[in-house]
């Protein structure tokens, strides 16, 4: 299914993403979406042009979807991207933080 915004106003899911990412996403377009003419533009390998890319799509998702920005994935993803940690220790350290939000978010729900 193709999205149709009727309108062009703040509310628009492109214009709720940070600068960095509206500019990556015009680089892609005006590169005819080459990941590998983006890389060499941005001055960095194809995989972290990739993992780039790929934390965008996730923001631009979360927002046509209508859901909060979530910072620590997007932090884990910067990390990731920048080759500090790996995907797999990233999902570990989001699947961690999760586990221990819930009995957190319990204990708010009682105490209400």
């Amino acid at each position: 299914m193709t999205p149709d915004f009727q309108k062009l106003d703040a509310s628009h899911p492109l214009l709720q993403l940070p600068r960095e990412d509206l500019n990556l996403v015009t680089a892609l377009v005006l590169h005819s979406g080459s990941l590998k003419a983006l890389a060499k533009v941005y001055g960095v390998s194809y995989p972290t042009i990739r993992a780039r890319l790929d934390k965008t799509i996730e923001r631009l998702r979360a927002a046509v979807d209508g859901e909060p920005a979530d910072p620590l994935r997007e932090m884990l993803a910067d990390l990731v991207g920048r080759g500090q940690i790996n995907k797999a220790e990233a999902e570990r350290l989001a699947e961690l933080a999760q586990r221990n939000a819930e009995p957190m978010l319990k204990l708010k729900l009682k105490a209400m």
